[in-house]
């Protein structure tokens, strides 16, 4: 009796840990059905990619950063399901821009040649040389210049930075990975004297309007969750391109590592960040980008074994839900986006059925969450 009371305690338990494994991940069809609706719903509203924008009494081509973002999650979705509208919907809007950029191939701003991720990608599936000629000539200019301070402001780290990543895997050159670490390293620790990134927190400043003595209304330092995104998934995407080997990829590891400890640490019981990280009283509420953004950091992190999982995947998990329960609207369209800005409270308020400024990057980072959560096993 004894023994067969041992072995239903035994099955029951057995039972009980399938159901909690099985409760660990959300259905793979379901995320995947989530993704294309929202993605399918942007693509129904801007099907003229070649529309340029125009906010706040401004004209601005769609090859901007904001458009950029949008194509670096639209290809993540591409790698994980291959719709052949998707692949045609990035290329068309790369041969309108003729696989370039605003201000052209001398520009330095990373909001300018972010669409190269996106152009290198395609490179990547069809490698005809037009694809990455400006490309290679806009970064090799940066590479045969000496200035760092490119970026000086920590939402150009995820534009730029994953470029020179992309193209030193490409071309097997060193030299990109040695200036994408110069100019990291120039905003991590150098600008605005001491550098945008707080060690001790874990977590980075905007840029140096935001440096100490700024405060937040409750007196600690301000970290934006968005701008601490692009850093996160810049590290995500660096990290998932260069070679196991290369000198500084500890330091990113280390840098990776360090900001998933604090951003966990921040997250809302609702499984949303607010969009300041450390001043829930300053425009605090339920934010997408941000928790999208970090949502692809711990996922990537996880999947990739950095990030213990059983520490950080139900902080993602929560997360995810939390987007797709009160975000996600019947139709497709994404709610709770912070419009452009550097700051908690620029593009307030931010509510379930406002249309931000620029739709494009809100979903871009979606998708780049989704695809993440969609791969894990």
């Amino acid at each position: 009796m004894m023994k067969k009371k041992l072995i239903l305690s035994f099955f029951l338990a057995a039972l009980g840990f399938g159901v909690v494994k099985a409760q660990d991940l959300p259905d793979k069809k379901e995320t995947l059905k989530t993704v294309t609706k929202v993605n399918d719903y942007f693509m129904k509203k801007y099907a003229d990619y070649r529309t340029p924008s125009f906010v706040k009494n401004v004209t601005r081509p769609s090859n901007i950063w904001t458009r950029g973002v949008y194509y670096e999650g639209l290809m993540a979705l591409y790698s994980v399901y291959p719709r052949d509208d998707y692949y045609k919907y990035a290329v068309d809007w790369s041969n309108y821009h003729e696989w370039g950029f605003r201000n052209g191939t001398t520009t330095r701003n990373a909001d300018d040649y972010c669409a190269s991720q996106t152009y290198i990608d395609l490179y990547n599936i069809c490698p005809d040389p037009e694809r990455i000629r400006k490309v290679k000539a806009n970064i090799d200019m940066l590479v045969n210049t000496p200035q760092v301070n490119d970026w000086w402001w920590i939402d150009a780290i995820q534009m730029g930075m994953p470029v020179f990543a992309k193209l030193g895997k490409l071309t097997g050159e060193q030299k990109y990975f040695d200036k994408m670490w110069d100019m990291y390293e120039y905003t991590r620790n150098k600008h605005g004297e001491n550098g945008m990134y707080n060690s001790k927190e874990g977590l980075w400043w905007r840029d140096q309007d935001f440096d100490p003595p700024y405060k937040e209304p409750n007196g600690k330092n301000c970290y934006w969750s968005r701008g601490n995104g692009w850093v996160y998934a810049a590290l995500v995407r660096v990290l998932d391109e260069i070679p196991t080997n290369e000198k500084h990829r500890a330091d990113y590891i280390n840098d990776f590592l360090t900001m998933s400890r604090a951003i966990k640490n921040c997250q809302r019981t609702d499984g949303f960040w607010n969009v300041s990280m450390h001043d829930e009283s300053n425009f605090g509420g339920k934010e997408t980008s941000g928790t999208a953004l970090f949502v692809y950091g711990m996922a990537w992190g996880v999947r990739n074994g950095l990030l213990d999982r059983k520490e950080y995947l139900p902080v993602l998990l929560k997360a995810w839900n939390a987007m797709v329960k009160n975000a996600v609207h019947p139709n497709g369209f994404l709610g709770l986006v912070q419009g452009t800005g550097k700051e908690p409270k620029d593009s307030q308020p931010v509510t379930y059925d406002k249309v931000p400024d620029f739709e494009d990057f809100g979903v871009g980072c979606f998708l780049l969450a989704g695809s993440e959560v969609y791969k894990l096993n």
